[in-house]
Formats: structure tokens, C-alpha cells, sequence
């Protein structure tokens, strides 16, 4: 069963990219720490937790950084100006809170929404962008925004809002990619005997380049490189091309970023503890870390491991808690089961 606690605390620990030392990374570390040999932080703040094995050397990594804002201009009337860290759609923005960590603490803002009583019909049709948000923090002015600790630089993300909305399934901003995260830490937890050397990772930066998992993976050498991240569900507005659903099981991807005997081997650990696996058509770079950990040094056979989530990259991103059970257990029996192998496709 899905610990709903421990999930929400990793869910809404602070951690925009860059910044993941304001809560996360301590986090992962007090989660880890007590299952595995060894813990390091790199100079980029990558989290590596090392369980010792003879073989093969596997990294498998979660990214722990958050989208969000970062404070570019506070004007005379107080209110601050934004730019995005990462993938942020501007109208997703409009009439929510943000939460910001400025050098006196935790302070909220809400970016505030013209009512449509004081609206001139033709600007009822226009969407929100860069150029028109601003944020309300509650100052009457520049210098009462500064006192309370905003500056050029400050950053803020998506405020908490985790809900259940029924027995099975959660909506929360931020489940990309903490959920993962959340997983691979309990499949640490869980492991049992295995011969597998390996390294789990909480990695930095994936949002704005995939920073972190480029340095970690150079450092590590491993021969197999797993990405836990989340994919995209069944959703409105998807035109059918998404199929991934929520509830369908885990997610693994097929094509170039993906090794194909590392595939088959999931599946064949997949059926052998009846876990329900979905497939996705990956014809590309899947935009995750397994992009760059497959490029590494020599060459890694990567394979990627995802949730399906609903509404990416927004404040209500929702997935289902039997998917989140299934694939703890398919990362949990596949480092297990793995062993060495012939991994030239």
C-alpha cells in the first residue's frame, strides 16, 4: 500500500531546480540513508546512495527538482514579476498560489486574476503570458516587498494542494517527479537479496537540462541506467494518441533511448510477478535522464520506468495509487532479479 504520508512530505518539500538543498535532498537522504552502504552528495547536489553488489553496475535515478518561478523585477507598486524555472505554462498560473523561499522564510503570493466584471469583452479572449503576470504578495510597495525578503533571484513554486480525490487516485502539483521518487525510494526500502551493484539517485536540474543526471551518471560508470519518471495518462483533450491510462499499471518505454534485451528482461520479470505493464512508443529522446545516461562515457543500456499522471506540469496533477504500488514492486523484483547479461542489442 501507498504511504500517503511519506508521499505527500516528498511531494511538498521544496526543491526548484538548482535549489533542491531549500528541503528535498534532506529528505531522500534521512529515506535512504538507513537501507543502503553509503550516501554522497556531488558538487551539483545529486543525492547517490550506494547498495554494494557484484554485479552489474546499476544507476537508477528519479529526478527531486520542481518547476517553478524565479523573481526578475519587483516594481514601485510592490508587486513582483516573474520568469519560469523549467517547463511552467504561464496560463496554468492565473489565480493560484505561489510559494516562495526568500531570505526571511516562507512567504505566499497570488497571482491575481482581473474579474471578468472589469473586462473589456476582447480581453476575456487572451490568455495569460509572461508579460502580463504579476504576483501579489500583500506589499503596498518596492520597499515593503523587500522587507519582507523578496529580492532579484528569489525563487517560488506551485503552493501545496494535495487532495485525494477517491479511494484510488491523488491530485497534487508536483507529483513530476516526486512520485518516481517516492517509488524508487521504497523499492530501496523494500530490496531484498540481489546481485546487482547499485546506485540510487536523486537527481538535480533534470527540468532545465538533465544537469544532474549527466554528472552522476559520468561519475557512476554504470553498464544499465534506469529513469524513473512519469509519463502521460488518458486525459481530455488528448485526441486519442496518449495510451497510456491511469490505473493500467506501470509505464515502459520501447525505442532508441531504450535497450531492447534490458526491455525484454522487464517484461519477462513483469509476468513472472503478475505486474501489469504498459507500453509507449518512444521514437525519440524520451526527455528524461536515461537521454543522457545512455550517451555516457562508452555507451549505457537504458530503460525508462513511469507513472502515468494526468495534467503534467500543473497544479492538479493526478495519479492512481494501485500504479504507484505496481511499479515500486516491478523496480523493487526487477533489481532483484537482475544479473549479468549480454546487453549489445
Amino acid at each position: 500500500m501507498v504511504n500517503l504520508e511519506l508521499l505527500r512530505k516528498i511531494v511538498e518539500a521544496p526543491g526548484v531546480s538548482g535549489y533542491e538543498f531549500l528541503g528535498i535532498r534532506d529528505v531522500v537522504i534521512g529515506e535512504l540513508k538507513p537501507v543502503v552502504d553509503e550516501v554522497k552528495i556531488d558538487r551539483l547536489g545529486n543525492v547517490i546512495a550506494h547498495k554494494e553488489g557484484g554485479g552489474p553496475k546499476v544507476m537508477i535515478a528519479a529526478h527531486m527538482d520542481k518547476i517553478g518561478v524565479m523573481v526578475n523585477h519587483i516594481d514601485n507598486d510592490g508587486y513582483l514579476h516573474v520568469v519560469p524555472v523549467g517547463g511552467v505554462d504561464p496560463r496554468s498560473l492565473v489565480a493560484q498560489r505561489i510559494r516562495f523561499f526568500t531570505e526571511k522564510g516562507e512567504r505566499f503570493g497570488v497571482v491575481g486574476h482581473i474579474p471578468p466584471h472589469i473586462q473589456k469583452p476582447e480581453d476575456r479572449k487572451k490568455a495569460a503570458d509572461w508579460d502580463t503576470i504579476v504576483v501579489d504578495v500583500g506589499a503596498e510597495g518596492k520597499e515593503e516587498a523587500e522587507e519582507l525578503g523578496f529580492r532579484v533571484g528569489t525563487v517560488g513554486e506551485f503552493a501545496p494542494a494535495f487532495v485525494r480525490l477517491n479511494e484510488n487516485r491523488i491530485a497534487t502539483p508536483y507529483l513530476d517527479d516526486r512520485v518516481c521518487l517516492y517509488a524508487m525510494i521504497e523499492a530501496a526500502k523494500a530490496l531484498e537479496s540481489h546481485e546487482a551493484d547499485i546506485y540510487f539517485v536523486g537527481s538535480v536540474q533534470e527540468e532545465v537540462g538533465l544537469r544532474g543526471a549527466r554528472v552522476a551518471s559520468y561519475a557512476i560508470e554504470p553498464e544499465i541506467g534506469i529513469a524513473m519518471d512519469v509519463t502521460f495518462a488518458k486525459q481530455v483533450g488528448d485526441k486519442g494518441k496518449i495510451v497510456p491510462k491511469l490505473g493500467g499499471g506501470p509505464v515502459m518505454d520501447v525505442g532508441p533511448n531504450i535497450n531492447p534485451k534490458l526491455r525484454a528482461f522487464a517484461d519477462e520479470v513483469a509476468k513472472k510477478y503478475e505486474i501489469p505493464l504498459q507500453v509507449e512508443a518512444s521514437p525519440r529522446p524520451t526527455g528524461t535522464d536515461a537521454n543522457i545516461m545512455q550517451i555516457n562515457r562508452d555507451g549505457v543500456a537504458t530503460a525508462v520506468l513511469s507513472i502515468p499522471i494526468r495534467y503534467m506540469h500543473s497544479q492538479v496533477e493526478t495519479a492512481d495509487l494501485r500504479d504507484i504500488d505496481l511499479t515500486v514492486k516491478l523496480a523493487k523484483h526487477f533489481l532483484e532479479e537482475l544479473k549479468p547479461m549480454d546487453l549489445i542489442p
